[in-house]
């Protein structure tokens, strides 16, 4: 840090230690256990305790931890620039869900390859490290891991915090031990923030001022989600010349009121089709039974049944095809939102050319939802009333959703700009060769 007295270990890192060691054996045994009920091989599943599953590659590795799905694809755009700039660089991608590394495997740059994180124990981490050896450690967002943070830099690895995002919640917990909070954060040689509000956090917890960048969300500059052609053509025709609005990123009491919203704008609209995917596509069975329930015919994608010219719900309950829905249509519903969930990325949809539907529990997203807003490229609704007006204004007045969409694409066009500075900044960290 920028202070003559660097931040030294404190009580609660040390406790913090001796409580992950007794603690290790029941982790292990939760993390395994959910890693093998989704298919996953052992060689994989010990990959949490360190063991690698793959070789260390010869040259300057570049390790980019991640926590889940969202945070995880962020920074492949990121990568692949890297990988053009230096190309004897490798990567090395940590996440710890088994969606994220599906999804991950199917997207990869060249050079690259995923692992799951070790736990937070001394013996984990250790082996890890020992195996991959890292030139750089970039940690995305909110992923403080004491022990994996302390140990790496401890080893020489220099280390950034990229798209940095706490929440309020965290923050507050953080300055309450203000001691131990400046330690973990004197462990980055550069944190980057989604805003300035997050930077400003940062330095009151203790992070030097020298060493934050505010800059913009990684995830607006991310390469946008993969369509299928094939798809996207057998669904349209299946369709036919319908209006589709789509509701993204469901989750369990959102879905009741998308389907009372619909209902709405059929008597409106009566060859409207919602096409519906839930954030999480093992719910498909729940979720068509609320669609049945709520006396709408449904076609569901993951029985392999087709939309009709008379289908009300297109149930989209399969993993990875949300950027084929965009692309069917512009006008979309991000979940996430009707409940005090948090919201979802929208920047997904917007790369793909679409406006924006939101609740107001998007406080994951609420700086960038204040920007879309005011710039009437992004609606926030309240009530299944709400949302059934806000799709049909969309609707019926096209000059009016296309000026949303065409503010939705330049506010994309400003945030992308700072990708090249991120690099940059990331390079500059990046030693010559490894001693």
């Amino acid at each position: 840090m920028s202070s003559d007295t660097p931040a030294r270990p404190t009580l609660l890192y040390s406790l913090y230690c001796g409580a992950s060691a007794l603690i290790a054996p029941f982790a292990w045994r939760k993390v395994a256990a959910k890693l093998r009920d989704y298919g996953l091989p052992e060689e994989r599943v010990r990959e949490r305790l360190g063991q690698a599953s793959l070789p260390r590659p010869a040259g300057r590795l570049i390790w980019f931890h991640a926590a889940s799905v969202g945070e995880s694809l962020s920074v492949l755009t990121l990568i692949k620039r890297i990988g053009e700039q230096v190309p004897g660089a490798e990567f090395l991608i940590t996440s710890g869900t088994p969606t994220s590394a599906e999804l991950i495997a199917k997207r990869m740059p060249p050079r690259c390859r995923h692992q799951f994180p070790p736990l937070d124990t001394a013996a984990s981490v250790e082996r890890f490290l020992a195996h991959w050896r890292p030139d750089l450690g970039v940690f995305v967002e909110s992923e403080l891991w004491p022990q994996m943070l302390v140990r790496a830099r401890t080893g020489g690895c220099p280390l950034v915090l990229l798209n940095a995002r706490l929440s309020d919640r965290s923050v507050e917990s953080w300055t309450k031990r203000p001691e131990t909070a400046r330690y973990i954060l004197d462990q980055f040689d550069l944190l980057v923030t989604q805003n300035q509000k997050t930077a400003a956090n940062l330095q009151a917890m203790g992070a030097a001022a020298d060493r934050i960048r505010p800059g913009s969300n990684l995830k607006a500059a991310s390469a946008p989600l993969p369509v299928d052609p094939n798809s996207l053509g057998k669904v349209r025709g299946n369709i036919g010349a319908r209006p589709v609005w789509v509701a993204s990123s469901t989750h369990e009491g959102e879905e009741e009121i998308v389907l009372q919203a619909h209902k709405l704008l059929l008597k409106q609209h009566p060859d409207l089709c919602l096409l519906l995917a839930p954030r999480h596509p093992e719910r498909g069975g729940t979720v068509e039974t609320l669609v049945k329930d709520a006396d709408l015919s449904c076609a569901r994608r993951s029985k392999g049944v087709m939309p009709g010219t008379a289908t009300q719900v297109y149930l989209a309950d399969t993993l990875g095809e949300v950027g084929t829905w965009y692309a069917l249509s512009p006008l979309v519903f991000l979940g996430g939102s009707l409940r005090e969930i948090g919201g979802h990325n929208p920047f997904e949809p917007i790369q793909a050319g679409a406006a924006v539907i939101t609740g107001t529990g998007h406080y994951n997203f609420a700086e960038t939802y204040a920007e879309l807003t005011a710039a009437g490229a992004a609606a926030e609704v309240r009530s299944a009333a709400d949302l059934a007006e806000q799709v049909a204004q969309w609707l019926e007045q096209p000059e009016t959703f296309q000026a949303a969409r065409d503010a939705a694409g330049q506010f994309i066009s400003r945030q992308s700009d700072q990708l090249d500075k991120t690099v940059d900044a990331l390079l500059a960290l990046l030693p010559a060769r490894r001693p």
